[in-house]
């Protein structure tokens, strides 16, 4: 029975890296794969998912106004899927997370979409909200902190390396940016010793 999967975690657990492997094992049995990431997330080159391990490939896009429903749709009809694989999924918006979810049961495919859970302000992106909600099966794709306790949180830092705690909910970027914490060192980072 198809379902619809959401594997999330923090920046730098291996999300890309369990993706493309995942896709390899379908592969490797003779089955055919569908890979989707955000068409605006160009870090390892336009269309496609990379690891930061070194391991990539090519992929399709989406973009936020488009129908993944029909995108969907149209590649079964080019030959069969066996699962669909979106990295990147927290880019997703809330109209598209229900797309998917229609597109595993009404066309029967299993669609596994990997993604963070929260933004740098400990704030839900809209389409890991959507997918928190609507999925048949969730995973946790666990990293540490520094202090060896699992991270839950993210850090942006700025050119100058200094914590961020403001800026729009999306920017591009990686270990240079983003840096995964544990919430109680989050709050240190971002200076909150309140809780408000």
């Amino acid at each position: 029975m198809a379902r619809l999967y959401f594997h999330y975690s923090t920046m730098n657990a291996g999300k890309s890296t369990s993706l493309l492997q995942a896709s390899h094992n379908y592969r490797e049995g003779g089955m055919a794969t569908y890979l989707l990431t955000a068409q605006f997330d160009n870090r390892a080159g336009q269309a496609r998912i990379a690891s930061r391990i070194g391991i990539g490939e090519a992929a399709d896009t989406f973009a936020p106004a488009e129908d993944l429903f029909a995108k969907i749709e149209a590649r079964l009809a080019a030959g069969p899927v066996a699962c669909i694989f979106i990295d990147e999924a927290q880019f997703l918006t809330k109209a598209q997370v229900w797309q998917l979810a229609r597109a595993v049961d009404d066309l029967g495919v299993p669609i596994m979409c990997y993604g963070l859970r929260v933004d740098f302000q400990g704030n839900l992106f809209p389409g890991s909200a959507a997918l928190l909600a609507w999925a048949d099966e969730m995973r946790e794709v666990r990293t540490i902190c520094h202090c060896g306790k699992k991270a839950t949180m993210v850090v942006r830092k700025g050119p100058d390396g200094s914590v961020l705690r403001e800026g729009d909910q999306v920017q591009i970027g990686g270990n240079e940016s983003y840096v995964s914490l544990c919430r109680r060192h989050w709050r240190q980072a971002v200076g909150d010793t309140s809780g408000d």
